[in-house]
């Protein structure tokens, strides 16, 4: 079967607070279907946490008599929690990442300081290796290894659909930023070279919008449309070119403002801290550490 032939049914859900979009995949065939990269809400100038995205995404699955066969991270979020872990206990699907997230986890250990800490991947059911193969029904899956924004990113290639999360943005939006501990502008080319080298009539999901100068979320391209329109692709001839560019206007942003919070949650499969004497969960702020 050429998989570039076979169209997923996919949906996404918008999450306007983050810019996030978390999507549901499907094989309309078969009717199982994956969750790519789900959110877990939470306010953190109340420290509250909520299951809405979560919830809206089971209600659409339940309507749409879908069974989910996959829980996918695209690599560990910087801008929101993760409801992987909550997703799996509610549906009973194994969870999935790219292998390469024990070097976030490895990382970002020493950051919080959790010497204890587990870096070996065990909070997921299934790390998947560069290059391999699974499937969302009878759709068959790879997994393409695209680092760069961070050490573990991975896009998840279904049929003729691709989910790039923090590489490309839409065309009028650019690429993904390069700056956090572990990430490299130079290797965030390379692996948009890679995403560029699927044939032209592949569907492209980024996993973000930022609502380039107030128009509506947008979270749908392809292949073509990206090499001819993104601002940063078209204007780069050279990976110099593109490393320039982009660390240039890294030096301009602020980080996430839930990087802090979220890293601890998501390097932990999306789990959130254990209760302590009291009931309650705390997470760990470390100052002056970026």
């Amino acid at each position: 079967m050429d998989a570039s032939s076979v169209k997923p049914q996919v949906t996404g859900f918008y999450d306007a607070p983050s810019g996030s979009i978390q999507y549901v995949v499907a094989d309309p065939q078969t009717r199982r279907c994956a969750i790519i990269d789900p959110i877990l809400d939470f306010d953190e100038k109340s420290g509250a946490t909520a299951t809405k995205n979560a919830d809206a995404v089971l209600a659409f699955i339940g309507e749409s008599g879908f069974e989910v066969e996959w829980i996918l991270d695209t690599h560990p979020h910087a801008d929101h929690f993760s409801a992987a872990h909550h997703l799996s206990e509610r549906t009973g699907a194994p969870t999935a990442i790219g292998e390469k997230v024990v070097d976030v986890q490895k990382l970002w250990k020493v950051i919080y300081n959790w010497p204890d800490f587990p870096a070996d991947g065990s909070q997921w059911d299934r790390l998947f290796a560069d290059g391999e193969s699974f499937s969302v029904g009878n759709i068959p899956a790879r997994v393409l290894f695209s680092p760069g924004h961070t050490l573990a990113s991975v896009t998840y290639v279904i049929g003729d659909a691709a989910f790039v999360h923090d590489t490309l943005f839409m065309p009028d939006s650019g690429t993904a930023r390069a700056d956090f501990p572990g990430g490299s502008a130079a290797r965030l080319w390379r692996s948009i070279q890679n995403i560029l080298a699927l044939p032209d009539e592949t569907r492209l999901f980024v996993g973000h919008d930022y609502q380039a100068e107030g128009r509506e979320p947008l979270w749908e391209s392809t292949v073509a449309e990206q090499k001819s329109k993104n601002i940063d692709v078209a204007a780069c001839r050279t990976e110099a070119d593109f490393v320039a560019l982009r660390e240039a206007r890294d030096r301009t942003l602020p980080m996430p403002r839930l990087i802090l919070h979220a890293l601890q949650v998501n390097m932990n499969g999306g789990r959130l801290p254990e209760p302590e004497s009291n009931g309650r969960r705390y997470l760990k702020f470390p100052l002056d550490c970026l």
